[in-house]
């Protein structure tokens, strides 16, 4: 797109925890808490922000140690403004930011959820199984064991 015709402006930079939590909503992601929020957004190692017409539409985050173990998390697009590339963008910058900043020995990896999983391999990430790995998870609070819950990210 034309950069004089774009109606979108990425910027760097943290979410306020209500943008946030409501682009993680409108996106169909699970909302967090305020108090995890609180927690979690002054750790971010690198974020951006989608706006349009000055109001945020968009985001993505990278977390972790800032040496040997990243993770991109957060990915979302309001469902009025998906569609138009804009996870690509974020994509972009978020492993450009990588490849400059974190030391090439690092290890960085992501959950992709559904019809995701095209655009991050877009990126560079494959799915660990191939690699001998399995991605796990668990949900603090979920029932553990077998029949548990299995919970949302």
């Amino acid at each position: 797109m034309d950069d004089l015709n774009d109606p979108y402006e990425l910027s760097v930079g943290v979410p306020s925890a209500e943008v946030f939590r409501r682009l993680r909503t409108d996106a169909g992601l699970s909302d967090k808490s305020p108090e995890a929020v609180a927690l979690a957004l002054p750790n971010t190692w690198h974020a951006v922000v989608v706006h349009h017409g000055g109001e945020p539409v968009g985001m993505g985050r990278v977390i972790g140690d800032g040496g040997t173990a990243f993770q991109i998390v957060d990915i979302c697009v309001h469902p009025a403004h998906q569609g138009r590339g804009l996870g690509k963008r974020i994509m972009a910058a978020l492993t450009e930011e990588l490849e400059r900043r974190a030391p090439a020995t690092a290890y960085v990896s992501l959950i992709a959820d559904g019809p995701a999983r095209s655009l991050y391999e877009k990126y560079g990430f494959a799915d660990t199984a191939e690699h001998d790995s399995i991605g796990m998870y668990r949900v603090l609070g979920a029932r553990s064991g077998l029949g548990g819950s299995r919970g949302g990210r």
